[in-house]
């Protein structure tokens, strides 16, 4: 709950203190505006006491508490981002993810809270490893790395949960479940195993501040569950129920994080339909929107509530990583951003966005990896394998592609280029 009232907390604790020294007085009584308090055990001269010094004392401040955020987009698993991983697996490993992962491993781990949206399902080992013809399972050693590297909030809702049907949605619950067994700080949301584990909100607390969160998705690429399923998947089309969801998860943690994932494929364009939902989704309650699914950079904004509180929408952090071969596939986003709670307020203090490079080399898309735009050097620019790389149409690659990427699609107050 984002506002908490202490009424009179001074004067009761006062008159507790008084009581406690002993029984037997005669009942008195104070007046605290219009409420008259009746105190036992208290004396005329200790009554009268408390009456005088009340009024001029307030309430102590509540210290400041803080955690920070990071989250970051699309992590797509094609092919070639499983085989690098194959590629530099050691010790029996039959896939090793870090080394995609190792430039931005450090901002993860040090944030307080980190979120991605796992955009392949992993069917617990159920289903054949694939990553291409837009149907996806990726190897169990994916989310291992992941939560060894320090993502605690992953992310299910979006257009990819059902690629491998019920039976793989169910596998990925499975999977997934048994992470949460194993690390008691993880988070998983956006589908789930019946009604009753939708209303389960997902909430965490680090530093003294609880935060729920929610995800819900556009659509699953013409997929549905069976019409038994008792399995739910939250849909952006269901107004419903993310009033219903947002509002009762506001009314039981500091701050709520929506995931939405929406939007036009490979383009920079925030609908009026997303800012629309944006606006409602802060009015019912939602202080941080993560927005994903267009695979590409888009903007980002405080939007206001009717009572002059603000909430904070990134309407899409692009990819994380891919194998996507056009060149705004490559640039996306690490969300960065403080959760601060004082006086019962909360609030959402230095929004910012890391840029991070989706880096290959040669055609073939060799050594897949992320890495952050203030390690990004003239020899990578040189030798990112977008060129060559066999399908799409931008293939333009240079650092002018880049930085107009970020000047059009990130306000200048929000970037973050340097470490």
């Amino acid at each position: 709950m984002k506002y908490r009232f202490r009424q009179c907390a001074v004067l009761l604790a006062a008159l507790m203190l008084l009581s406690s020294a002993g029984c037997g007085g005669k009942e008195k009584t104070v007046s605290d505006g219009d409420e008259n308090l009746t105190v036992i055990g208290v004396s005329e001269a200790e009554s009268a006491a408390v009456s005088e010094t009340e009024p001029e004392t307030e309430p102590p401040t509540e210290a400041e508490q803080r955690l920070s955020f990071a989250a970051v987009g699309d992590n797509l698993i094609h092919t070639a981002v499983y085989r690098t991983a194959a590629e530099h697996a050691e010790n029996g490993k039959e896939y090793d993810f870090h080394y995609c992962y190792s430039h931005v491993a450090d901002k993860i781990k040090n944030a307080d809270l980190a979120f991605i949206n796992q955009e392949t399902v992993i069917c617990n080992g159920e289903f054949e490893v694939s990553g291409s013809n837009l149907n996806f399972n990726s190897p169990m050693e994916l989310g291992d790395d992941l939560i060894d590297i320090g993502f605690d909030i992953i992310n299910m809702a979006n257009n990819h949960v059902l690629d491998k049907g019920s039976s793989g949605m169910r596998a990925c619950l499975d999977y997934w479940d048994a992470q949460c067994e194993k690390h008691d700080n993880v988070r998983v949301l956006g589908a789930y195993r019946d009604y009753q584990d939708m209303y389960d909100y997902r909430i965490t607390e680090a530093n003294g501040i609880t935060v729920g969160i929610l995800g819900y998705t556009e659509h699953t690429n013409g997929y549905s569950l069976p019409g038994d399923s008792q399995m739910r998947i939250p849909y952006l089309y269901d107004r419903e129920l993310m009033e219903k969801q947002v509002r009762e998860l506001d009314s039981l943690v500091d701050c709520v994080v929506v995931s939405t994932h929406w939007g036009v494929e490979d383009t920079h364009i925030v609908t009026d339909e997303m800012k629309s939902l944006s606006q409602d989704l802060i009015d019912w309650g939602a202080d941080v929107i993560i927005g994903t699914g267009p695979h590409t950079l888009e903007s980002m904004e405080y939007l206001s509530r009717g009572d002059g509180t603000q909430g904070f929408v990134y309407y899409s952090l692009g990819n994380f990583i891919s194998g996507q071969t056009d060149n705004f596939n490559m640039v996306g986003g690490m969300a960065l951003f403080d959760i601060v709670k004082k006086d019962g307020v909360t609030s959402i203090e230095n929004p910012k966005l890391t840029p991070l490079i989706n880096q290959y080399e040669t055609g073939k898309l060799r050594d897949v990896r992320v890495i952050p735009y203030y390690e990004y050097t003239d020899e990578l620019v040189q030798s990112h394998g977008i060129p060559d790389s066999p399908m799409g149409s931008a293939k333009s690659w240079s650092w002018d592609v880049i930085n107009t990427i970020i000047e059009n699609n990130v306000p200048e107050e929000y970037r973050q280029l340097e470490e």
